[in-house]
C-alpha cells in the first residue's frame, strides 16, 4: 500500500514539476512578447495560461485521490494540502502573464530595463519554489522568501523610472501606466512565488511562517 502511495506522491511531484514549467514559460513569453512586440509572444502567454489551467485540475484531482484511497499519515497530509494551496498560487501567476500579454499591443517602444529584471527574478522564484517543494529543500524555499525583497526593490525602481519618463514627456503619462500595471504583475508573480515557498515551509515544518 505504501509502495503504492509513494508512486502517486512522485507522480505528483511530476505533474508539480511541470506546472512550474509552465508558468515560467508563461511569464518568459509575456515579457519577451513586452520587450520585442512579439505578438507571437503574447499568443504564447495565453496558451501557457489555458495550459496551467488544465494542469491545476489534473493535480487538484490526484490530491484529492491521494487523500480518500490512501491512509497518508500526518506529513504527508501537510504535503498533499501544501501543493493543493501551491497550485492556487500558481495558478494566478498564469493568469497574470497573461494579463502582462494583453497589455502588450499598447507598449511600444520606451520600456524600462528594470522590468526586464522583474522578469528574469520572476521566472526564478517560480522555479526555486516549486523546486523546494519537490526536493522538500528548507534552505531553498526561505531564499526564495528572502528575495522577495529584491522583487519589491525592482518594482520601486520601475516607478522611479516611470516617474523620471513621465516628468522628461507628460504625452508618455499612458504607456506609463501601462508599464506600472506590468511592473505590478511582475510584483504579484513574485508574491505569488513566496507563498508556494511558505507552504513548502508548512510542508516540511509543520509551521507556516506566517504564523509566526
Amino acid at each position: 500500500m505504501r509502495d503504492k502511495f509513494n508512486e502517486q506522491l512522485d507522480q505528483l511531484h511530476i505533474e508539480m514539476i511541470e506546472m512550474g514549467a509552465l508558468c515560467e514559460d508563461a511569464i518568459s513569453a509575456a515579457a519577451e512578447s513586452l520587450l520585442k512586440s512579439d505578438p507571437e509572444m503574447a499568443k504564447r502567454a495565453k496558451e501557457c495560461e489555458k495550459a496551467i489551467d488544465d494542469k491545476e485540475h489534473d493535480v487538484e484531482t490526484r490530491c484529492l485521490r491521494l487523500l480518500l484511497q490512501q491512509q497518508p499519515v500526518a506529513s504527508d497530509l501537510r504535503e498533499i494540502s501544501s501543493a493543493l494551496k501551491m497550485i492556487s498560487d500558481l495558478e494566478r501567476i498564469g493568469d497574470q502573464a497573461a494579463d502582462i500579454a494583453e497589455l502588450t499591443p499598447y507598449i511600444t517602444g520606451d520600456t524600462t530595463g528594470h522590468i526586464g529584471d522583474m522578469a528574469r527574478a520572476a521566472c526564478e522564484m517560480v522555479s526555486e519554489s516549486v523546486g523546494s517543494f519537490v526536493k522538500r529543500d528548507l534552505d531553498m524555499a526561505r531564499a526564495v522568501m528572502a528575495s522577495d525583497d529584491h522583487m519589491d526593490a525592482l518594482f520601486d525602481a520601475v516607478k522611479f523610472d516611470l516617474i523620471a519618463m513621465i516628468g522628461g514627456d507628460s504625452a508618455k503619462g499612458e504607456l506609463g501606466l501601462d508599464l506600472l500595471m506590468v511592473a505590478k504583475y511582475f510584483e504579484r508573480i513574485g508574491d505569488h512565488a513566496t507563498n508556494v515557498a511558505e507552504w513548502v515551509e508548512f510542508s516540511i515544518t509543520g509551521v507556516h511562517p506566517q504564523s509566526n
